[in-house]
């Protein structure tokens, strides 16, 4: 008995879906909520599990094809079937092997446009057995007796140097992370951004060899490894081409500018260290600065409205709670997941929803409602050193806040004694803001409410622990 995989609704306003990769084959075996196929739509990239158990019949929807929800993705069957119908895109070539050697019948496939290693040739015991699927460049192998009564392909290796992306080859160039010897946790194995950084904090023998044995090697010219992608063409992805589209239409049918200002958290930095040995052991994770950014930027918007606004035709919608999305930096691009009513959670309640949200982003486990009802965003610009930007505002919201990074710098402390130059921890913060509604006054007057909150640094009262 066969059994149809639709593709579920993904969102209340998700109609439809684009197949980025199958994670399974025509005769591959699955279980129920195995992943099955990942999907992209313009809200977020998910994996779409198995709802039954049994055998892949017909793959109907390609990958880079789109479908409606509702339609039909996949066709699993029991697998009592002799043998399983070939998917629509594949010919099949059947050879016949004189007895008493048994030659392998071969069929090409397309070659896939993920970035795949050649699949050897795999011996068929009998005449009887079914074609073998192998990409056109691998070689024919010569027949050879199999004890194994089922031909199985080989699947490539889950450190091929060709399932890494540039991002993640580009921290572990930094890192000096040897990607060859990594096993990846992500799917199919492949190597992530944490396998990377959990790699590099690990400490080894070698390395402290080499500082100690050659000190001299530390001045030798940084040495960059050349990205894969070099002299290459790929099509965009679903969520690149939406974020591109977004990106423009919001720069074409907003007008917007950007003000700056720089604020001393050595206040905060001294709270950190303080406070922190206690935050770890209630939470179970660091207090860093992105809270206090968070808090205080939703706070403020309670006092200024028109940032935590968007317009509507000719209307002025006036949000009533302080909904903040964070920008998260993914391999596939640019996720926004919201914290729902900051400005009355704490320290403690921020920290470990930024912790859970961005974990999920990047595994590809948000739900699609976790991405909307944002009414203000905060980008962290500084993650990568930047001292700041300025950011895109996200529609229909009319503001953004990045965050530049904390620096230790010389800096004019003014106190009833007189003017000092003391060393202090400074950060940017960058507003950008839509000048339909917000004017130049407006924004400086938020960003000063927001600089002063976090130089007096009571945050005390705020931390939940």
């Amino acid at each position: 008995m066969s059994e149809n995989v639709v593709l579920p609704a993904l969102g209340e306003s998700v109609t439809e879906g684009t197949v980025t990769r199958w994670l399974k084959k025509v005769g591959d075996t699955v279980a129920v909520d195995e992943p099955l196929v990942e999907v992209s739509t313009d809200k977020v990239d998910t994996e779409i599990p198995s709802p039954f158990a049994g055998v892949v019949e017909q793959i109907l929807v390609q990958e880079d094809e789109t479908v409606e929800v509702g339609g039909v993705l996949a066709v699993i069957g029991s697998g009592d079937e002799a043998a399983a119908p070939a998917a629509p895109a594949v010919q099949e070539t059947v050879a016949e092997a004189p007895a008493p050697v048994v030659e392998p019948a071969v069929v090409e496939t397309p070659v896939a446009a993920a970035p795949v290693a050649a699949t050897p040739v795999v011996e068929t015991p009998a005449p009887a057995a079914a074609p073998v699927y192998v990409p056109p460049t691998a070689p024919v192998a010569p027949a050879a007796p199999v004890a194994a009564p089922v031909a199985q392909v080989a699947q490539p290796h889950s450190t091929d140097p060709g399932y890494v992306t540039p991002l993640v080859r580009k921290l572990a160039s930094e890192t000096g992370v040897d990607l060859s010897g990594l096993n990846g946790t992500g799917v199919g194995g492949r190597i992530r951004k944490d396998d990377v950084i959990a790699a590099a904090s690990a400490p080894t023998a070698a390395v402290s060899n080499a500082a100690s044995v050659a000190p001299a090697a530390s001045a030798a010219a940084v040495q960059v490894e050349a990205s894969a992608l070099r002299g290459t063409t790929e099509s965009m992805s679903r969520l690149r081409k939406v974020l591109a589209e977004r990106a423009v239409a919001s720069m074409q049918q907003s007008a917007q500018l950007t003000t700056v200002v720089e604020v001393d958290v050595t206040k905060i930095a001294a709270m950190r260290s303080k406070v922190q040995p206690a935050f770890v052991a209630a939470t179970g994770g660091k207090l860093n600065f992105m809270p206090f950014f968070t808090l205080a930027a939703a706070e403020a918007l309670k006092a200024h409205p028109k940032l935590n606004a968007s317009i509507d035709g000719e209307n002025i919608v006036y949000h009533a709670s302080e909904n903040i999305s964070f920008a998260v930096d993914t391999e596939r691009g640019l996720l926004t997941p919201v914290i729902r009513d900051a400005s009355t959670l704490t320290l403690a309640q921020i920290a470990m929803q930024i912790a859970d949200l961005a974990s999920r982003t990047r595994e590809n486990k948000l739900k699609p409602d976790e991405l909307g009802g944002g009414t203000f965003t905060l980008t962290n610009t500084g993650s990568r050193g930047a001292l700041f930007d300025t950011p895109v505002v996200f529609l229909p919201q009319v503001a953004i806040l990045g965050t530049g990074v904390v620096s230790k710098r010389a800096a004019v402390v003014s106190t009833p004694e007189g003017d000092s130059i003391a060393v202090r921890s400074m950060v940017y913060l960058a507003l950008s803001y839509d000048h339909r509604l917000v004017d130049g006054a407006d924004a400086s007057r938020y960003l000063v409410d927001v600089k002063t909150r976090l130089e007096e640094a009571n945050f005390v009262p705020n931390l939940g622990i």
